[in-house]
C-alpha cells in the first residue's frame, strides 16, 4: 500500500479491516462514513480506511519534503553506480501499462495508467553483479524501505515510474519518482524513491518488519499474470 499517515497499524488490524473496506466500496459513501466514524478514534485509523472511488494518501513519517535534487541512485552490487535525475529517467526507453492499484486494506483504483523505466532496463544499464540476488528500495523520507528478489525485479511490470494518468507523478502519489510493482499490493510500490540497492539477500521492508507478507501478489499465489504491452 501507499504509506500510512500517523501511528503504524499492525497487520492483524489491517487484515480485520479488509472486509470492512470492501463493504464500504460496495454499499457507497454512507457506509464508508460510518466505518470511518467507528475507527477514527483508534490510532488515526479513519485516515487509513479506503475512500470510495479514489486513492488514499499515506506517509509513515508525516510530512515528506522533496530534496532539492531528487535523484534516484542505483548502487550496491552493480558495475556502474549512477544517480538518475527525473529527466534522465524520462529520456530512457519508456514502458507504459494500465493496471488496477490494489491496497491491502481493501480499496482499489481501477485502470490506472503508468509510464516509466522498466526496472529490468535500469538494472541492465548499471550492470548487475553475479552476486546480487535481491533489490532493496529506499524512500527519500528516510524511513520506508521495500525489497524484491532479483527475479521479481526483472519483471516487465515493475516500473521506476515518472508518469501517472498522463502526467508527472505528483508528490502525494510518491513523486517525482516512485516504484510501481504492478502485480503486488500497493505497499510494495514504494513512494518517493531515492535509492535502488542491489544486495545479496532480501531485506524485509518497513511493512514486512511489522508483519506483512514479503511476497505480496494480488489474486494469484504465484504472481504470474500478464506482462504489459
Amino acid at each position: 500500500m501507499d504509506e500510512e499517515r500517523g501511528a503504524p497499524v499492525g497487520r492483524r488490524v489491517v487484515l480485520a479491516m479488509l472486509g470492512l473496506g470492501a463493504a464500504g466500496v460496495a454499499v457507497g459513501a454512507t457506509a464508508q462514513r460510518e466505518v470511518t466514524r467507528v475507527f477514527s478514534p483508534v490510532n488515526g485509523l479513519g485516515d487509513v480506511l479506503p475512500a470510495v472511488g479514489g486513492f488514499r494518501f499515506y506517509s509513515v513519517v508525516g510530512t515528506v519534503r522533496a530534496p532539492r535534487d531528487p535523484r534516484v541512485r542505483v548502487d550496491g552490487l552493480v558495475a556502474r553506480p549512477h544517480g538518475y535525475s527525473p529527466g534522465e529517467l524520462a529520456a530512457l526507453p519508456q514502458t507504459r501499462l494500465r493496471r488496477d492499484f490494489q491496497c491491502v486494506t481493501g480499496w482499489r483504483v481501477p485502470h490506472v495508467e503508468w509510464a516509466g523505466v522498466a526496472l529490468p532496463d535500469l538494472l541492465d544499464a548499471v550492470g548487475v553483479s553475479p552476486r546480487a540476488r535481491a533489490v532493496r528500495f529506499h524512500s527519500f523520507d528516510g524511513a520506508y524501505t521495500e525489497s524484491l528478489t532479483l527475479e521479481q525485479a526483472r519483471r516487465r511490470d515493475v516500473l521506476v515510474a515518472t508518469s501517472m494518468q498522463g502526467g508527472p507523478v505528483g508528490h502525494d502519489h510518491g513523486g517525482p519518482v516512485r516504484l510501481l510493482v504492478a502485480p503486488m499490493y500497493g505497499y510494495k510500490s514504494l513512494k518517493w524513491l531515492g535509492r535502488i540497492e542491489l544486495t545479496e539477500t532480501v531485506h524485509p521492508g518497513y511493512w514486512e518488519e511489522r508483519g506483512y507478507d514479503v511476497d505480496a501478489w494480488v489474486g494469484r499465489s504465484n504472481g504470474r499474470d500478464d506482462a504489459p504491452t
